[in-house]
Order: C-alpha cells, then sequence, then structure tokens
C-alpha cells in the first residue's frame, strides 16, 4: 500500500536538487503534489517528469520569501486538491561566501529572507490550512553547518540556525493540534548549488565525509519521507542529521 495516498504534498525549492528528488519521492508513493519554485523552467520539469511516472502533480512559480507569494500557493493547492497534508519548505540559496567583517549588507538581508524569512512564512499559511484540517506535516530544510560551522558562511548559517530554532517553537507550539513539524539538517547533496560551489574549489582526492562522498538528493529525499510518513509519529521538533559523519568529526 502507498503510504501517502490520498494526500497532497507542497514542495518548496522543487526545480531541482533535493526539492525535485522529494516531490518524484513523494509523487511514487501516490502523493498529489504541489512543486514550488522561482524557476518556471525547473519547476515545470519536475511537474512533468511527476506525469510521466504516472504521477500527479502541478507548478505555482512564487517567490517564498513574499507573503503574498505563499499565501496565493497554499491556496491555488487548496484550490486544486481541497487540502494540504505535507509540506518541506525546501527553497533557499547559498550565495557569497567570505569572512564575517566582509560581508554586504544587502548580501545578509539577501541570504536571511530567502533561506529562514521564507521558511517562517511558508510554516505561517501552511500551519493556518492544516489548523482548519486538524492535522499535518511540516519538513524544514535546514543544514549540517547548525552542527559544524564553516568559516566564510555566516550568513547562510544563521539562517539555516534559524530554521531550526522556529521549527523548534512551532513544533511545540502546535503538536497538540496534530501538527508535527521538524527539520533536516542535509551535508552536502549533489544538487546544481553544491556542483557549482565544488567546482571553485581546488580538487582533492580526500573527501570531509567520513563515509567518502557527498550525498545524492534521493537520499536526503527518503528521510524527508520518513519524517512525513505515521512511521514517525511520534518525532516531534526534532532536527535529523544527514550529513554522513560530517558533524562527528
Amino acid at each position: 500500500m502507498k503510504p501517502f495516498a490520498g494526500k497532497v504534498a507542497l514542495i518548496t525549492g522543487g526545480g531541482s536538487g533535493i526539492g525535485r528528488a522529494a516531490a518524484m519521492a513523494f509523487a511514487r508513493d501516490n502523493a498529489r503534489v504541489v512543486i514550488a519554485d522561482l524557476s518556471e523552467e525547473g519547476g515545470e520539469r519536475t511537474a512533468q517528469m511527476i506525469k510521466d511516472a504516472g504521477g500527479e502533480g502541478f507548478f505555482v512559480k512564487a517567490d517564498v520569501s513574499q507573503a503574498g507569494d505563499v499565501q496565493r500557493l497554499v491556496e491555488r493547492a487548496v484550490e486544486v486538491y481541497g487540502r494540504l497534508d505535507l509540506a518541506v519548505n525546501n527553497a533557499g540559496i547559498g550565495g557569497n561566501y567570505g569572512p564575517t567583517a566582509d560581508w554586504a549588507e544587502a548580501e545578509w538581508d539577501r541570504i536571511i529572507n530567502t533561506n529562514l524569512k521564507s521558511v517562517w512564512l511558508c510554516m505561517k499559511f501552511e500551519i493556518l490550512q492544516m489548523l482548519k484540517q486538524q492535522g499535518g506535516t511540516i519538513v524544514n530544510t535546514a543544514a549540517a553547518v547548525v552542527l559544524k560551522p564553516i568559516p566564510g558562511s555566516c550568513g547562510y548559517g544563521a539562517a539555516k540556525a534559524g530554521i531550526v530554532q522556529i521549527t523548534k517553537t512551532a513544533a511545540l507550539e502546535y503538536a497538540g493540534s496534530g501538527i508535527r513539524i521538524n527539520a533536516i539538517a542535509p551535508g552536502g547533496t549533489r544538487t546544481p548549488m553544491i556542483e557549482e560551489l565544488l567546482a571553485k574549489r581546488p580538487k582533492t582526492d580526500k573527501s570531509p565525509y567520513p563515509i567518502g562522498r557527498i550525498a545524492e538528493p534521493e537520499e536526503i529525499a527518503e528521510a524527508v519521507l520518513w519524517l512525513c510518513s505515521d512511521a514517525a509519529s511520534f518525532v516531534v521538533g526534532a532536527l535529523l542529521t544527514i550529513d554522513g559523519g560530517l558533524s562527528i568529526t
């Protein structure tokens, strides 16, 4: 039996990487999927991939750092499918890297708005809908940097650490209403953002990951599905680390 049959899942940042892998995995398990992304090409491609595999889903172009876009996104999901059961707030960017004192204010604001404010906005409107339904599940994408800081990543690290805090706070506030909220902390994953970053770094044969490699997006997606499933029914406010052992080195 497909574990998400009859469920509606919303995935932000679904046009590539972890978001696309999660969207495909939910559709594989019979969820109806709403894909959100700023990239129309990427989002439409994911929607078509779902349909080609026999699944059901559609794309909505949205800037999830803007309240109006997020509200319309959730409203559109409910308009088409009648409800919202699962949400994966995954949209994010890497941004520039450099010493803390060298960061420009505009770049700080861009990173915080795209990576942190967006997650709060998404939770805000998702929770309001889930309260009407008396239940739902949310997973927010943080990063392993919250456990193992990386020099040069103060803005990115602050945004991802903020995601952990708002996840735990909201989890406490709404657990009694049947809404489970958790977060994941992926390590380096084979996404366009990471591949672009790796291309700029000196080549080395030694991996910083004890497992000896970075993750594939599908590996992160499977952890997301578990958190959203009934198998994780007692998991509330958790940060699930999926980093190949990086944070324990």
